[in-house]
C-alpha cells in the first residue's frame, strides 16, 4: 500500500482536484490518500480564531461570510450533477453552521483547534463528493478516528498502527482511501493538531504505521532543489537524498518538507518521494537510507533565529555550567538550534522568542546576557561533507565579506550551519551558488 499525499495548492482549485483524481487512479496499487485544507483556508481559520480569542466577533463573522463564500463558488465548478451539488452544499452548509454557532460561545484554546480542523474536514469531505460523482470506488477514513498523540504532544505511532490497520482491515474490498492531513485527537480526546505543516508529518505517520511501500509528498514543486529557487537563480532538483540529509535540510529551512515528517519514515524505512501534481513525469526527490554520493547536495535557510550571548568568568574550569543553561531553555520548552562555547561566553540561538524575557532573566543569574535578533541560519548539507577539506574549502572560500557570527561545525558529518544577519541572507546563498555548485 502506498501513500500519497497533497498539500494545499494541489486542491487549491477544482482542477486542481481533478488532477488528484487522476493521478491516485493510474495505477491498481492500494493506496491512502492525505489532504490539506483548501489554498488560504487555514490562513483564514487562524485569522477568525485570533478575531475570536480578541472578542472581535462582528470581523469574524465578516471572515466567516468570506470563507463561505469562496466555498460556495467552488462547489459550482467541483461538481456537475444535481445530486453531487446537492450533498457538496449540505457539507458546506454543515460547516459553516459550526463556525457561525461558535461566534456565541466562549473562546478556548481547544475551541481554536476544532476551528482550525475545519479546513481539512471541509477538502476531504467535497473530494470524496467528486470522486463519487466520478463513480471511483473509495472510502472516506476520518482521521480523528486513529491519529493521536500524547501529553506530550508526540505522535503515538503504536496506536495509531493498531487504530489504522483495523480499519483498513475492516475495508478490505477497498482499495482506496481518503484521509485528512493535520488533525487528531490529544491525550484528552479533544480535537488537536500536528501543528503547521503537519500534513507532511501525518502522511509520514500513517506510512511508518501502514509499513506503506512508498510515502509519495505531492506540492508544485518537482522536487528538493539544490537551493532555494525564490531567491537564486538556476538551482537544480536533487534526484536522491539520504534520510539524515533531508532531515537537515527539511529542519534547517527547506520549506519543501515539513521537519518533522522525516523521523516517521526513516525509522520504519519507508522511502519518501518528493513529487511535483504540475509536473508528474517529473523524476522529484527520492528519499532513503541510502546517500547518492558524498559532497555538498543542498543549501538551506532558517530566519527569524534569535542568537543569545551568555558571558561570564565563572564558567572557567566549572563543570555544570551549561547543563544549568540547557535547563533554563528547557524550563521554558525552548528549543536550540546552534551551540558555539569559549572558555568565559557561550552562545546559543533559539528560532522563537515567546519565552524569551523569562529566559534572559533566569541567565543573568549566571552572567552577562546580550540577545542579537532578526539572524538567519544557512546550513549547507551533504553526505559526509564535514570530512571533506575540497568541500569545506569552496563553503568558506564563498563567504568572503560575509558577517558571519557563529559557525556549527563537527556536530554533525552531514551539515555545515553558519549564522549571518537576515539582510545578508540573499547574498550567501548566492554566493554559495556561485562558490559551491559552480552555478
Amino acid at each position: 500500500m502506498k501513500i500519497m499525499k497533497f498539500g494545499g495548492t494541489s486542491v487549491g482549485k477544482p482542477q486542481r482536484m481533478y488532477d488528484v483524481a487522476r493521478l491516485i487512479t493510474k495505477d491498481s496499487e492500494p493506496k491512502i490518500v492525505v489532504l490539506s485544507a483548501v489554498s488560504g483556508t487555514t490562513n483564514s481559520l487562524v485569522e477568525i480564531a485570533n478575531l475570536l480569542a480578541a472578542q472581535k466577533r462582528e470581523e469574524a463573522k465578516e471572515k466567516i461570510d468570506v470563507l463561505e463564500a469562496k466555498y460556495q463558488e467552488f462547489i459550482k465548478e467541483l461538481v456537475q450533477k444535481e445530486d453531487a451539488y446537492a450533498q457538496a452544499k449540505a457539507i458546506i452548509q454543515e460547516h459553516f453552521e459550526f463556525l457561525n454557532i461558535i461566534l456565541k460561545i466562549s473562546y478556548s484554546e481547544a475551541l481554536s483547534k476544532d476551528i482550525l480542523a475545519q479546513g481539512e474536514l471541509i477538502s476531504t469531505k467535497l473530494f470524496s463528493v467528486y470522486l463519487g460523482e466520478q463513480g471511483i470506488d473509495h472510502m472516506l477514513l476520518p482521521a480523528l478516528n486513529f491519529m493521536s498523540i500524547d501529553e506530550n504532544d508526540e505522535p503515538q505511532v503504536a496506536a495509531i498502527s493498531e487504530k489504522l490497520k483495523a480499519q483498513v482491515a475492516q475495508n478490505s474490498s477497498k482499495n482506496l482511501f481518503i484521509t485528512q492531513g493535520y488533525i487528531c485527537r490529544n491525550a484528552k480526546g479533544e480535537v488537536d493538531n500536528l501543528k503547521r505543516g503537519g500534513s507532511d508529518y501525518s502522511a509520514s505517520l500513517i506510512a511508518a504505521a501502514i509499513n506503506a511501500s512508498v510515502c509519495e509528498i505531492w506540492t508544485d514543486i518537482d522536487g528538493m532543489h539544490n537551493n532555494d529557487p525564490r531567491v537564486v537563480n538556476k538551482t537544480q532538483p536533487i534526484e536522491q537524498l539520504s534520510f539524515d540529509e533531508a532531515a537537515e535540510l527539511a529542519y534547517f529551512g527547506a520549506k519543501i518538507l515539513h521537519p518533522a515528517s522525516i523521523w516517521p519514515a526513516q525509522q520504519y524505512n519507508v522511502p519518501v518521494k518528493l513529487l511535483n501534481t504540475m509536473e508528474p513525469e517529473a523524476k522529484g526527490t527520492t528519499i532513503t537510507s541510502e546517500a547518492a554520493s558524498k559532497g555538498v547536495k543542498a543549501v538551506a535557510a532558517k530566519d527569524g533565529i534569535t542568537a543569545v550571548n551568555i558571558k561570564s568568568s565563572r564558567m572557567l574550569l566549572a563543570y555544570g555550567f551549561l547543563r544549568k543553561v540547557f535547563e533554563i531553555f528547557e524550563k521554558y520548552r525552548t528549543p536550540i538550534d546552534m551551540i558555539t562555547t569559549s572558555e568565559v561566553a557561550v552562545s546559543v540561538t533559539i528560532d522563537t522568542d515567546a519565552a524569551l524575557p523569562s529566559i534572559r532573566k533566569e541567565l543573568e543569574a549566571l552572567g552577562s546576557v546580550d540577545t542579537e535578533n532578526d539572524m538567519t541560519i544557512v546550513s549547507i548539507v551533504g553526505n559526509e561533507i564535514a570530512h571533506n577539506t575540497e568541500t569545506l574549502q569552496d563553503v568558506f572560500n564563498s563567504l568572503t565579506g560575509v558577517d558571519v557570527r557563529m559557525i556549527s561545525y563537527g556536530g554533525s558529518p552531514h551539515n555545515i550551519s553558519i549564522l549571518v544577519p537576515a539582510a545578508q541572507k540573499k547574498e550567501v546563498l548566492q554566493k554559495i551558488n556561485s562558490g559551491v555548485f559552480k552555478l
